[in-house]
């Protein structure tokens, strides 16, 4: 069974900076995309980055240039470095891989997320 496990999460200031880390465990063959969605207190769930298995990067509007997302296909695993925070990025963050191929299916997977609570 594949198992996505977020860490990094927590209190940060505006300002500074934070480092998610996802890993992906189990019986992996190949993996898509990998990247991370966030989910704000009363609002839905959206997409903060993203990252092929050849390195393409889509980023939301409101972190270009901010954020920076990076993978490691070898041991599927998939970071994301926030850089100057602001309140605004305060949520829920979310890993995903998308099309992971295992010995009985190909799906996608998420994590349970991790809260980001970046402080004014």
């Amino acid at each position: 069974q594949v198992q996505l496990v977020e860490s990094g999460g927590g209190l940060v200031q505006a300002g500074g900076s934070l480092r998610l880390s996802c890993a992906a465990s189990g019986v992996i063959f190949s993996v898509n995309a990998m990247g991370w969605y966030r989910q704000a207190a009363g609002k839905q769930r959206e997409l903060v980055a993203s990252i092929t298995s050849g390195g393409s990067t889509n980023y939301a509007d409101a972190v270009k240039g901010r954020f920076t997302i990076s993978r490691d296909n070898a041991k599927n695993t998939v970071s994301q470095q926030m850089y100057s925070p602001k309140p605004e990025d305060t949520a829920v963050y979310y890993c995903y891989a998308d099309r992971v191929r295992t010995v009985i299916r190909t799906t996608d997977f998420w994590g349970r997320g991790t809260q980001v609570t970046v402080s004014s």
